[in-house]
């Protein structure tokens, strides 16, 4: 009896500490939210919607108590959504049972919170399980990010007046370090998160300038001011890009490459065209057409940022270092007329192998610019330029205008006779009708050959 006894006092003692611990939880003020996310394929089956904290707690259960997973512990581990069927789970004793489990992470600060996980018994399981527990992750992180821009409203309307009056190098910043003050702060700052001293106090900003840091409201925020003069900034960055190639584009942040996806490199080739800047509903119709989701743009921007902070602002977005790249330096020679320049700069189409909108149509607006100022120049190097780039390589009117600007002394001369021989075949010109008719596989060369 005495053991027994013992027994329910420690699972008693358990319980109330793991709700004492649930209550605390960033995500206790999501379970409204998540049970009506996942109600819809929960209701009326065996089931179980089980939220963890990061350490695989299990701190909120809702739905009968016969079932156990480690989905959670594998999601926590990996830091990404998973399932587990059946026999996949190490204990017997839930081999009948499928778990879907998701991570949620703090919007403010990237450290994972917990998880999210679905549990049923097999003969119930729902295809959509995964996609429904990672639906559910993001809307409570969207949740958790809609309640910390609330904190910051409130902190600024509270400490309004003492941050007026701390001068105007002085910004509001939380707890962990986030500056909430405005992006006229992280100018100055040099940073839009902070190494805070513990209980504040002196420090360097990121920028190198002096600063103190001072507790408001039992240290709920700081008011960080500058104490020295102007900021020591660096110089921006050169981004360096070189993106008329035949094979792999090439990126460079002062001079050390960067290897970038290409979903990114499109988005640096648009934004480098584009100085002024995009909203994120233009980039995301450039990037990925009429459908494009301005979330995919965002994580996207998200995950470039991290190699390029603070160098693309936000709210549009804009490259705000020193950029360089092929196409602008094609596009200002054309611009003041230098068409044999230009020619000779352009090695071939921007991003060949790029389907987003907006690069398909800066990509065929800059051909279509550089050869109809090529053969409206009456210049024979600019024609020989043209004729050696991957886009003029198989034009054929371009070819005839060589061959026939060039003098028959020039040892090119025989080069343009064979390639307008075989270009005329491959295309099977009808010279009396002054048409031409493609062969098979030939469609982009005969729209080429048809240009003025």
């Amino acid at each position: 009896m005495a053991l027994a006894k013992q027994i329910r006092q420690a699972w008693e003692q358990f319980v109330d500490e793991t709700s004492a611990r649930w209550l605390a939880h960033p995500l206790a003020s999501a379970a409204p939210l998540i049970r009506d996310c996942l109600a819809p394929m929960t209701a009326g089956a065996d089931h179980l919607i089980v939220v963890s904290d990061a350490d695989g707690t299990l701190l909120w259960i809702d739905g009968p108590a016969r079932a156990g997973t480690n989905a959670i512990g594998t999601a926590l581990a990996a830091d990404r959504s998973v399932q587990v069927f059946a026999a996949e789970h190490f204990n017997q004793v839930v081999q009948g049972w499928t778990c879907a489990a998701a991570p949620v992470h703090d919007p403010e600060t990237g450290r994972l919170l917990g998880t999210i996980d679905i549990t049923r018994r097999l003969g119930t399981a729902h295809p959509h399980s995964v996609g429904r527990a990672v639906a559910t992750a993001r809307a409570v992180e969207a949740h958790l990010r809609c309640m910390m821009h609330e904190r910051d409203a409130r902190l600024l309307a509270r400490y309004d007046r003492r941050l007026v009056a701390a001068g105007p190098r002085a910004s509001l910043v939380t707890s962990t370090g986030r500056v909430i003050s405005g992006d006229e702060a992280v100018s100055w700052i040099g940073a839009e998160v902070l190494a805070l001293p513990p209980g504040g106090g002196e420090l360097t900003l990121p920028s190198g300038m002096p600063a103190t840091a001072e507790p408001v409201g039992d240290a709920e925020a700081f008011i960080v001011r500058a104490t020295g003069g102007p900021p020591v900034v660096s110089p921006p960055p050169l981004l360096s890009l070189t993106l008329l190639r035949r094979d792999q584009p090439r990126v460079e942040l002062d001079g050390v490459l960067l290897k970038l996806s290409p979903a990114r490199t499109e988005i640096l080739a648009l934004l480098s065209a584009r100085p002024e800047g995009m909203t994120t509903e233009e980039l995301a119709a450039d990037l990925y057409g009429d459908e494009g989701r301005p979330s995919a743009v965002r994580l996207q921007v998200f995950r470039l940022r991290k190699v390029l902070t603070p160098w693309i602002e936000t709210s549009p977005y804009r490259l705000s270092m020193n950029v360089e790249s092929d196409v602008a330096r094609v596009r200002a020679l054309l611009d003041r007329g230098a068409v044999r320049e230009a020619a000779e700069c352009y090695e071939g189409p921007l991003l060949p192998h790029s389907e987003a909108p907006g690069v398909v149509r800066d990509r065929e607006a800059l051909e279509s610019w550089l050869r109809q100022a090529v053969m409206t120049s009456d210049d024979t190097e600019a024609l020989w330029a043209w004729t050696q780039s991957s886009s003029g390589h198989d034009d054929l009117t371009a070819w005839k205008r060589l061959l026939a600007n060039l003098d028959y002394r020039d040892p090119r001369r025989s080069l343009a006779a064979s390639r307008v021989g075989s270009l005329r075949s491959a295309y099977a010109v009808e010279e009396d009708s002054g048409t031409l008719r493609a062969g098979a596989g030939s469609t982009v060369e005969a729209r080429r050959s048809r240009r003025p």
